[in-house]
């Protein structure tokens, strides 16, 4: 039996996405991308992430979804725009019944490359390397599958966010 997994990687600009199938043998790439958002304003920009996870649940079928969580580094109104575009997100996910579990940088990075504190180019190169991908898929894309495997690592073990009901 085998499990799809949505990962999304938010941002109010440029939402990744990634889809993998996960079976106990193995890890198959599905599909991933990125929902570029095009209006001025920021309500816009939410719709067209939403509309945007809902065309790619549609699509591929994922079974639950995982999201990366928001952190703050130093700029707090770029935090609170990702955290609207992560809520966007979740919504759409939410209107499926999926559910959706969170999951930090530093677990995505523990899961992926066996160091929370590893280089971006690092979780790439093994994201390429553990889903036998040819070639390097986007940033955020890659960003995004990387939390649909560290969803496929930690099982049932992430946090869910809300009842998907």
């Amino acid at each position: 039996m085998s499990t799809r997994i949505l990962g999304i990687d938010p941002g109010s600009r440029l939402t990744g996405f990634g889809v993998i199938e996960v079976s106990p043998r193995r890890t198959v790439y599905v599909a991933s991308g990125c929902i570029r958002t095009h209006d001025a304003g920021i309500a816009g920009r939410l719709r067209e992430i939403f509309d945007g996870i809902n065309e790619v649940i549609d699509e591929y079928r994922p079974e639950v979804a995982a999201i990366e969580t928001v952190f703050v580094r130093h700029n707090v109104a770029s935090a609170l725009k990702l955290g609207q575009a992560r809520g966007a997100a979740i919504c759409a996910v939410a209107t499926h019944g999926l559910p959706c579990h969170e999951y930090s940088p530093t677990q995505i990075k523990q899961a992926v490359v066996g160091r929370g504190n590893a280089a971006k180019a690092q979780v790439q190169h093994m994201i390429c390397s553990l889903l036998s991908l040819p070639s390097m898929p986007q940033a955020d894309a890659c960003d995004a599958l990387a939390c649909a495997v560290c969803h496929a690592h930690h099982g049932q073990s992430g946090v869910l966010i809300g009842d998907p009901r």
